[in-house]
């Protein structure tokens, strides 16, 4: 149980009796009346956080009870006897946030952080909270700032003969943090891709093995297989990971030309999950392969065992397999692990974007330095440049961010 606030330490002392070092485990007696001693509540490791240097920055202290429901009851009571109550959602974290612990970025990082299933999504969200992110748009803020106070120069002193470099100088910083600014913003959602898992449909004509495959990627039977054409109506969803990244793999009814309603239906859904997917997975049979690939597709080919399939269609190379045998499919896997990474992976090394919140403020910031480049007259530019940084600052929460806690706070767990 954890527990924060400026009576921590009273409310501490009321269960325990005298305060554990700080920062150090100790087994404590935990009573209803620690001066009295009526009545042994459980046995706990005690830690003691005394402010700021605790994860609220506040005096706060931490409980590993037994996890018996009496003991979290009758704990919990004793809690608010003593005049503490339940946390709501994010409480804990928003309070970091609000007493200068971690930036909001940090604190959606560590939202992610609670919510990730996956080691991709682990990694980048402990490296938000870590601050890498943060750190980037910080390190924009800065060189703005100084880009702004040699405006701020050329509109105080305008009868002084300023160095024309002055000029040329705020031009080429500004024009070097757009492009920055357009580079972060061009990593195709990876970022975001990372954080809610990549969609794979699974499309191709009829019998070619789509639900063979999808039963192939989840280790399970998930789908119905039958040699009867049109067995797959709807799209089957199963979730898996590709090289630690989450990923929905979606069967879909076999593409073909039909009069039966409900298969046509399907049809129209199968072609709506290869709009929307990241990937496309196209499978064909031996003997009849497509006429056309759709655009970035994995071109698989089915049944090598009883027949040969092409080395590549419409210039896409094939990835020969068979669900029957087991051939080929490791090469196919390995084929799916490197298009799963190609879509996530940072290509520059700077950390991604990881939220639409995130790309809004960097474009409404980018929006700003190109307005201010047009600007001719120094106190407009200035302007700008001013609101640039603060479109920056709403970004780590350093402005105007009020209306977004509740529900980036919201999102936590009782506790965080």
């Amino acid at each position: 149980m954890r527990v924060s606030g400026p009576d921590s330490a009273r409310i501490l002392g009321q269960m325990c009796g005298a305060l554990p070092k700080a920062r150090q485990a100790a087994l404590r007696k935990l009573w209803q009346n620690a001066s009295t001693q009526d009545s042994v509540l459980d046995e706990a490791l005690v830690l003691w956080f005394p402010g700021p240097r605790s994860y609220t920055g506040e005096d706060g202290f931490e409980l590993h009870l037994h996890a018996g429901p009496a003991i979290i009851r009758a704990v919990s009571a004793a809690l608010v006897a003593h005049g503490a109550r339940p946390a709501e959602a994010g409480e804990f974290t928003r309070r970091a946030f609000q007493n200068g612990r971690m930036d909001l970025i940090e604190a959606e990082g560590v939202a992610d952080l609670v919510a990730a299933e996956t080691e991709s999504q682990r990694r980048q969200a402990l490296a938000q909270a870590d601050g890498a992110l943060s750190r980037v748009y910080t390190g924009w803020a800065e060189r703005l700032k100084q880009v702004l106070a040699w405006q701020e120069a050329l509109i105080d002193f305008p009868d002084e003969d300023l160095p024309p470099e002055v000029e040329d100088g705020i031009r080429s910083d500004i024009a070097a943090l757009m492009d920055e600014m357009h580079h972060h913003m061009q990593d195709g959602q990876k970022g975001e891709r990372i954080r809610h898992g990549m969609v794979f449909a699974i499309i191709g004509p009829p019998n070619a093995g789509k639900s063979s495959l999808l039963n192939w990627l989840a280790q399970r039977d998930a789908a119905i297989v039958s040699p009867v054409a049109g067995t797959t109506r709807d799209a089957l969803e199963i979730v898996g990971t590709l090289a630690g990244v989450r990923v929905t793999f979606v069967d879909t009814a076999g593409l073909r030309d039909t009069d039966d309603a409900i298969e046509a239906e399907g049809v129209r859904r199968a072609l709506f999950h290869v709009k929307q997917a990241d990937c496309v997975i196209q499978m064909f049979p031996v003997g009849s392969p497509p006429d056309s690939v759709f655009d970035g597709a994995v071109l698989v080919g089915n049944k090598a065992d009883v027949g040969a399939l092409p080395a590549s269609v419409a210039g896409c190379d094939v990835v020969p397999v068979s669900l029957l045998t087991g051939q080929g499919l490791p090469a196919l896997h390995a084929v799916l692990e490197q298009r799963a990474l190609a879509l996530t992976a940072s290509s520059s090394g700077v950390p991604l974007l990881t939220r639409a919140r995130h790309g809004a403020g960097v474009r409404d910031a980018c929006a700003c330095l190109e307005r201010a480049m047009q600007q001719d007259w120094p106190e407009l530019r200035g302007e700008e440049l001013r609101l640039a940084m603060r479109a920056l600052g709403r970004l780590t929460g350093q402005v105007g961010v009020e209306e977004l806690l509740d529900a980036i706070f919201g999102q936590f767990c009782i506790g965080k």
